[in-house]
């Protein structure tokens, strides 16, 4: 079932539901793509079809990108405003809310679940859904380095209007490792040979997450690349499942 969530043309998801009455717990999902518009929501199609078949409701959102009108601070209020949008929907359990993103959704993901910490009147802050857990699949999980590293091709950048020494509050309110504590347990799952996004940023942050007194996991799989982790068969899929059903 597509939803509205504003009046613009990518500002919708689509709500998945399993069986039953509920409440069901939530997962939503945010699709990668450094952020660029041409991405949309059908990256994660297959995953919310696996999720339902688990007993989870699955709300997969678009959001404005880069080139289609996203950038600082539209993608940011997408994203919340997607997630505060479950607020209106019944049969949902709203005490049980997870973020899962991949790539750029990563970021996203972290983001998402950091909002009640964000500053009053900021992109985000004061948040009417909070999310309880959250995992980031091959995520950007740090937005200065990134930036400096020139992934995708200088996305970082474009998404916040400057390079990290230009805008450093924006990379300070937007990037999940500048957020830390999250204070909700987060899971991290990273391919080590991935491409796209290094490894070593999954496992820097979660050094520093646990430094700043999080519960947070790490799984690094050699078995998987980068957008192996949005295949539902995928090992490193099966772990965030696990991981997912252990909350």
């Amino acid at each position: 079932m597509v939803r509205r969530y504003g009046v613009r043309r990518t500002q919708v998801g689509e709500l998945s539901l399993p069986a039953g009455l509920g409440p069901h717990p939530v997962v939503v999902l945010l699709h990668g793509g450094f952020w660029h518009a041409m991405y949309g929501r059908g990256l994660m199609s297959k995953l919310a079809a696996d999720l339902v078949t688990k007993g989870v409701a699955a709300w997969n959102l678009d959001y404005r990108g880069i080139g289609g009108g996203g950038g600082w601070p539209a993608t940011f209020d997408d994203v919340a405003a997607g997630i505060d949008a479950l607020a209106a929907v019944p049969g949902l359990d709203l005490t049980r809310v997870t973020a899962v993103g991949h790539s750029a959704g990563g970021q996203l993901a972290l983001w998402a679940a950091a909002r009640p910490g964000l500053p009053a009147g900021v992109p985000g802050s004061e948040p009417a859904v909070t999310v309880t857990s959250a995992v980031a699949l091959a995520g950007v999980v740090d937005l200065v380095d990134a930036d400096r590293r020139g992934i995708g091709g200088g996305a970082v950048a474009r998404l916040l209007g400057g390079r990290s020494e230009e805008v450093a509050e924006r990379y300070r309110l937007a990037s999940p490792i500048e957020r830390l504590p999250l204070g909700v347990p987060q899971l991290l799952v990273h391919g080590v040979r991935d491409r796209h996004v290094p490894a070593d940023m999954s496992e820097r942050y979660v050094e520093a997450a646990r430094v700043a007194g999080e519960t947070v996991d790490l799984a690094m799989r050699h078995d998987v690349g980068h957008m192996d982790l949005i295949e539902p068969r995928s090992p490193g899929w099966s772990v965030a499942v696990d991981w997912l059903r252990s909350r």
